[in-house]
């Protein structure tokens, strides 16, 4: 299966075969015994029109790690964005000057599809809006069958702003690919998955065995659990506040919550978090949030090293 110079925007853009691929590359180019000089003499571009800690960084490592350089940027605020440059000139202006590869994280919806049809190098969409975050999706399955073994007939919840967490979004298709998984949506019915997912899951559910619920309560399901799912309410994406806040007390996570979860349950978490898992989850077993984070880097190295046609 070849990917080099394969855009990565959505996860609907990736088959289940290509998934399983790049999911089993990992451990190669972790272990490559020329690692450092994989991508040598590659650069790449690096726009961030939106904030970013564990994204930009792992991607900013794993391209050194690789043997190769990075430019761009991380704050749009000193570029000519300010000016009112469109998204389409800049990425244009950035594919002209000799990147091999470029990563877009944008607070857009469809704003790294755009990029993708303005530049000639291959485009990561590292996060557009509330739509799609794939690089965080393939580093979620890689922990999940890290820790589960398998990503066919498992139970997995996710938990929170559903409406607006792209992590949730690309997971959900992604999930959808495999066998009898079943999904269980819960959160505020102001924050519910968009109804285009929900109604996806009722299309594909015939065909994988996948089936899906909707709740409101994460008592009501931690105990069925094999993945638990977390994530944060995104005040900057709500106009009211004091819903956020009101949200913020409901979906949280104690350690107390967990002692008749199944013992091979994991909690993860797409970071940052707030305040929806305690501290005190930490030192249980189930919590494999830093460890998921981990694994980001390598799954970005092993992505950057696929498109960059460094390995095969």
């Amino acid at each position: 299966m070849d990917f080099e110079g394969k855009d990565i925007i959505s996860m609907n853009d990736l088959t289940r075969e290509e998934i399983d691929e790049i999911l089993l590359k990992v451990p190669d180019v972790c272990n490559h015994p020329d690692k450092k000089s994989l991508c040598k003499d590659k650069v790449s571009a690096m726009l961030f029109f939106e904030p970013s800690t564990r994204t930009r960084t792992s991607f900013e490592v794993a391209m050194r790690n690789l043997g190769g350089t990075v430019g761009g940027f991380f704050d749009a605020n000193i570029t000519s964005v300010v000016k009112e440059e469109s998204l389409w000139d800049t990425v244009k202006m950035h594919d002209g000057y000799g990147f091999h590869v470029m990563v877009i994280r944008h607070p857009l919806k469809g704003a790294s599809r755009l990029a993708a049809e303005a530049a000639e190098i291959p485009v990561i969409n590292a996060g557009d809006g509330p739509n799609q975050h794939p690089t965080q999706t393939l580093l979620d399955l890689y922990s999940i069958k890290e820790t589960q073994g398998t990503l066919d007939g498992l139970t997995v919840a996710m938990v929170g702003d559903l409406a607006n967490g792209r992590t949730v979004h690309s997971l959900t298709e992604a999930l959808l690919k495999y066998d009898n998984c079943h999904l269980i949506f819960i959160s505020p019915r102001d924050l519910a998955m968009p109804r285009f997912i929900v109604d996806k899951c009722k299309k594909v559910s015939s065909e994988t065995g996948s089936s899906f619920t909707e709740g409101t309560r994460i008592e009501d399901y931690v105990a069925d659990v094999d993945i638990l799912y977390m994530t944060r309410i995104q005040k900057e994406r709500l106009l009211e506040r004091t819903a956020a806040e009101k949200f913020r007390s409901i979906y949280r996570l104690e350690a107390s919550m967990l002692k008749n979860s199944k013992p091979h349950m994991k909690v993860m978490h797409p970071l940052p978090r707030v305040t929806e898992i305690a501290q005190d989850v930490d030192a249980t077993h189930h919590a494999y949030y830093f460890q998921q984070a981990r694994n980001g880097l390598f799954v970005r190295e092993t992505l950057l090293a696929l498109i960059l046609g460094a390995v095969k």
